[in-house]
């Protein structure tokens, strides 16, 4: 990277018992930015001590106030300011990713080419997809179009300025984070741009059926907290994504249930119909965006199934709130050995 622009850009990137993967991800962005983060959350697994031998700086979370990946962002943004305050731009990076070689040059450059961009991401890459079914799944959702975009996802490249005016991530927010600070973002009046680049790799390590259902049960966590704080705005964020929850996860599968008795079962029928039509829906918007079939039907299996344990992380959520609880974050995948 040009020496220029190296300066112009610090790296903050957060992990949690991520081991081998945090190896990989490091070893991908020392020497990419004059400033390279390391903030971490309570690892067990040595991945402090690896990133300080690597000649990266570390913040170590004080394990006294909840974990949250938005927080270790904001400790991050922190101490970039108080110790890089040339920097202009950001670039966040999970611990699971490596950082495509050329990506700061192009994402500097789209920043640079718009003023009224804030935050810009790329495409993000499964380093496994065929390694499992849930891998392969996690490589289906990383796809999108370039132009602009709604939200940014945890991994962008952000201005320095852009990021203090909103008041960064709010810690509170334990998944769909980057849904929510991108909202503000977008209410300030700064756009959020998908370049038509690699951004990065990831490593989702998803290789049982448990893991899937954690993160459906996180997403639907997600989609209830970030609904409470804006579904009720004019976008009406997560407001659809709630009520097709409620709907598929609660309500259908309880008619049908209560139904069957009086019914002599056509009820139970109905839905088995009902789900199968939405499955063929959801298969052929797939299909309408080029996927192969094999892609299309695994999504559309997935976003189905996915209705239960995403209800019961929406019922968490408000299970929590309504007891006065703090969320805490919904971990699926294991330390990878060797740090």
């Amino acid at each position: 990277m040009a020496a220029d622009a190296c300066q112009r850009v610090a790296i903050v990137v957060i992990g949690r018992n991520e081991g081998e993967r945090l190896k990989a991800c490091l070893r991908s962005v020392m020497g990419k930015a004059e400033t390279a983060v390391y903030v971490d959350s309570g690892s067990v697994d040595g991945s402090a001590q690896f990133a300080a031998s690597q000649g990266c700086r570390v913040v170590e979370l004080d394990a006294s106030t909840p974990f949250t990946a938005a927080r270790a962002r904001n400790e991050g943004f922190a101490f970039v300011v108080k110790h890089a305050p040339q920097a202009q731009f950001i670039q966040f990076l999970d611990g699971d990713c490596e950082l495509a070689e050329g990506w700061l040059e192009q994402g500097v450059s789209a920043l640079d080419a718009r003023l009224d961009v804030g935050v810009v991401s790329g495409h993000v890459r499964e380093i496994h997809p065929r390694a499992s079914v849930y891998n392969r799944l996690c490589d289906i959702e990383w796809r999108r179009e370039p132009g602009e975009i709604r939200t940014a996802g945890g991994r962008f490249l952000v201005r320095t300025a852009v990021y203090a005016a909103v008041g960064g991530f709010r810690p509170d927010v334990i998944a769909a984070e980057d849904d929510e600070f991108c909202i503000r973002v977008r209410a300030q009046g700064a756009k959020i741009l998908m370049v038509d680049a690699e951004m990065a790799r990831h490593d989702a390590a998803m290789m049982r059926f448990s893991q899937w259902w954690r993160k459906a049960r996180r997403a639907g966590h997600a989609y209830a907290q970030v609904y409470a704080l804006h579904g009720r705005g004019q976008e009406r964020y997560f407001a659809e994504d709630c009520r097709k929850i409620w709907f598929w996860g609660l309500a259908m599968p309880a008619l049908a249930l209560v139904l069957a008795p009086f019914t002599y079962g056509l009820s139970l029928a109905a839905a088995v119909l009902a789900y199968t039509l939405q499955f063929l829906r959801i298969y052929g918007h797939g299909r309408q965006r080029g996927w192969t079939a094999g892609d299309a039907a695994l999504n559309s299996i997935s976003v189905v199934l996915s209705r239960l344990p995403a209800l019961l992380g929406l019922l968490a959520y408000h299970w929590r709130r309504w007891r006065g609880n703090a969320p805490t974050i919904i971990e699926y995948k294991r330390s990878s050995p060797g740090a």
